[in-house]
């Protein structure tokens, strides 16, 4: 199956969490205090925290610092409670975008995510407003050159929903959320290491923003990314810089 290019968006991604890495631990850390407090600290019995730790590894988090969350999560020792909170609104051009939040303060993260929203040419929308366009997957992405042939075999073999193709040879591998690890455990063991490896919430559609509606598109999903209580941005727009 064929599908719209996405690397350039994914290798922009990437390089902007590069720079921003230590927020990146902090993200990681609070979802495996979360994961850890709702399905207890031993990995083999809690998805959740194992697909967290495993997000620490590729962010080189050190492992005494990754036990220490866990064992401060599910012991008795004072914590900061945070809650999960889902916005969603439109960017330019009508796009959808969703922002997944960890908060110690809900008043203040609806604020930021308000005014984030309204300076940068946006508007929240209320809940369930955008989130009937995007589906709970499993997702992988692999490089421009890769084994079509390979990563098919083994990806559908395994349990995986569909292969795409996209137009700049990129090879998107989509799962049930329940198939996530199954399927990477087949991928890795075929030698097959995707780019991207993760669960999120992909667009059932997206829309095409060039020239001055991408650059704004794509400077308010900076200002987002960059809010302290973000933990994942998911919107429907092929930006082309």
């Amino acid at each position: 199956m064929a599908g719209h290019s996405k690397w350039a968006n994914i290798q922009h991604r990437k390089g902007r969490q590069d720079e921003k890495r230590g927020k990146i631990w902090t993200r990681i850390v609070r979802e495996i205090t979360v994961a850890a407090r709702a399905g207890g600290g031993d990995l083999s019995a809690n998805p959740r925290l194992r697909l967290a730790v495993e997000k620490a590894k590729a962010a080189n988090m050190p492992a005494d610092r990754v036990k220490y969350n866990i064992d401060k999560a599910t012991g008795n020792q004072e914590g900061v409670h945070y809650e999960e909170i889902r916005y969603e609104g439109y960017g330019i051009g009508g796009a959808a975008i969703m922002v997944d939040t960890m908060t110690d303060n809900r008043v203040r993260t609806v604020a930021e995510m308000r005014f984030a929203f309204s300076k940068n040419g946006g508007n929240m929308g209320t809940e369930g407003s955008v989130a009937f366009q995007f589906k709970h997957v499993g997702q992988f992405i692999f490089a421009p050159g890769t084994s079509e042939d390979k990563v098919m075999e083994v990806a559908l073999e395994a349990g995986a929903e569909d292969v795409i193709t996209d137009d700049d040879g990129a090879i998107e591998v989509l799962t049930a959320y329940a198939d996530f690890e199954a399927v990477k455990n087949a991928l890795e063991a075929a030698s097959l290491k995707p780019e991207v490896a993760e669960v999120t919430m992909r667009p059932e559609n997206t829309i095409e923003l060039t020239g001055d509606d991408a650059i704004k598109m794509q400077k308010l999903l900076d200002v987002l990314e960059d809010l302290d209580d973000m933990q994942a941005v998911y919107h429907n727009a092929n930006i082309s810089l």
